[in-house]
């Protein structure tokens, strides 16, 4: 349990989340108390006093007021963080960055043409963060940079289409899920009300440039093969499709591949798909209730294969119970011999939601095997000539890292770098999907679908309606 006595709270979320990164899992109260930490601080004239007090030492220290608030921040969690190192603390991959989207930071700089040397000095002065990461970051966002300039903004926009049905519902998720065994019956309402949503969504964009389009959930193909054929021929009949880059289908749950569903995507026009396994080890696919065997993921590649796909997307998740080093090692040596065009890695993050939460069965990873984990990931997809092109990062993550792709030149999902880096307006279908509206002068606003399935059927033409009435939308 930490202890934040804040007399000023201006602050209050950054220093915790700044502590949470050092201290995972612990809880957080707002009074003296005998916690493992206390950290008191209060604002005097142009400083903020802070001390930090441990069963065994107190440290204290105070924090200039700059001219922004900004800058007041980052002073503040500077001394902070540096303090902690103080009390044995090991230093973070990402120094002071708590927030999700450390490229936007290098992508921001790129584009007003700031020299490298100067971004990887702003980023270790002003942040903390290690050379690696720093490295990660710069070479990340260069690519971004590079493969953003085919993307239209102005006049160009993406689709998001939510299918919110999953074979069963695995520990480590907070996505918005139901089971498809539940829902069987009313499946074809669900469908019916999307291309609803979808054709009306066409109307409105008439005259724009779709670029990129997304199916994901959930499972997309927890639905059946001619579910599929009736969402793909809407989009195809409604949408102009001249100016599409790329679509992709989250196949994901090996346990919901069929042939007969992928050579249906492959005969619609779908490019590019996940095969998303987040494990190769038997013993953590039962334990995270995922209803599959390795043998199965084997399978549904080779299958995809079969198919015709060139564009192939695995999922990893580094940091879930009971794997160790060895595990990591072992599922890795076995995609590679799969040889996937990207492969994504993921830090485990668990949200409030999440089973692993809910049922008290996370296992915190100590975060020095975190990052030994994650070289491993990252060592295998060098191997494979795939190159970092994009990263994001969130709460409560393992090891305090990140999630990132990994592809082989011109497999990347322009969607993934899209959806981060918030540059162009995507519009979102479906049960439990937010749209965002990109602004010329940058400013986002959200559109939000209900989760519930049967809400969203019900309350459909009120989901349409969001949509038109939003100004600028078209």
């Amino acid at each position: 349990m930490i202890s934040l006595l804040l007399e000023d709270m201006t602050f209050e979320q950054d220093i915790r989340e700044l502590l949470m990164a050092f201290y995972p899992g612990e809880k957080y109260i707002y009074k003296d108390d005998t916690a493992l930490l206390r950290l008191h601080l209060y604002k005097k004239e142009q400083e903020y006093h802070i001390s930090i007090n441990t069963e065994n030492e107190a440290i204290e220290f105070c924090s200039e007021i700059k001219d922004t608030k900004f800058d007041t921040k980052n002073e503040l969690k500077r001394n902070i963080y540096l303090n902690l190192l103080k009390l044995g603390n090991k230093e973070l991959p990402w120094g002071t960055l708590t927030g999700i989207r450390p490229t936007k930071i290098a992508m921001e700089m790129l584009e007003k043409n700031i020299p490298l040397e100067d971004i990887k000095i702003h980023l270790k002065e002003v942040y903390l963060v290690c050379e690696q990461r720093i490295n990660l970051c710069i070479s990340t966002a260069l690519r971004e940079f590079n493969i953003l300039k085919k993307i239209d903004y102005k006049d160009g926009y993406s689709l998001y289409i939510g299918i919110p049905f999953c074979p069963t519902r695995c520990l480590y998720c907070s996505f918005t899920s139901y089971s498809i065994a539940l829902w069987k019956k009313e499946t074809d309402t669900y469908v019916a009300a999307l291309c609803k949503e979808l054709t009306a969504v066409s109307k409105m964009f008439r005259g724009k440039k779709l670029q990129t389009i997304y199916m994901g959930g959930g499972t997309p193909t927890s639905l059946e093969a001619y579910q599929l054929t009736e969402i793909l021929d809407t989009i195809k009949t409604n949408f102009d499709l001249s100016n599409l880059l790329e679509l992709t289908v989250e196949a994901g749950r090996p346990d919901s591949i069929t042939k007969e569903k992928l050579i249906t995507l492959k005969a619609s026009g779908v490019n590019r798909i996940s095969v998303n396994p987040q494990t190769m080890q038997q013993k953590t696919l039962d334990l995270i209730g995922r209803k599959h065997t390795t043998e199965d993921i084997y399978n549904s590649f080779r299958l995809a294969r079969e198919a015709g796909f060139t564009n192939i997307n695995m999922d990893f998740i580094i940091g879930l119970n009971g794997e160790t080093l060895s595990d990591i090692k072992d599922s890795f040596i076995k995609v590679k011999k799969l040889a996937p065009e990207s492969i994504t890695i993921h830090s485990l993050a668990l949200k409030r939601a999440a089973g692993l939460n809910t049922e008290n069965k996370r296992e915190i990873v100590d975060n020095e095997l975190m990052l030994s984990m994650t070289d491993v990931a990252t060592n295998t997809c060098n191997e494979l000539g795939l190159k970092p092109y994009y990263l994001y990062r969130q709460k409560n993550m393992a090891g305090n890292l990140e999630n990132i792709g990994f592809s082989k030149p011109d497999k990347e999902c322009l969607y993934n770098i899209l959806i981060m880096e918030e540059k162009q307006t995507i519009i979102a279908c479906g049960a439990g999907t937010s749209s965002k509206i990109v602004f010329e002068d940058g400013r986002i606003e959200r559109i939000e679908n209900v989760k519930d399935p049967k809400l969203y059927i019900e309350r459909l033409d009120e989901m349409i309606k969001r949509k038109e009435n939003m100004n600028g939308i078209n």
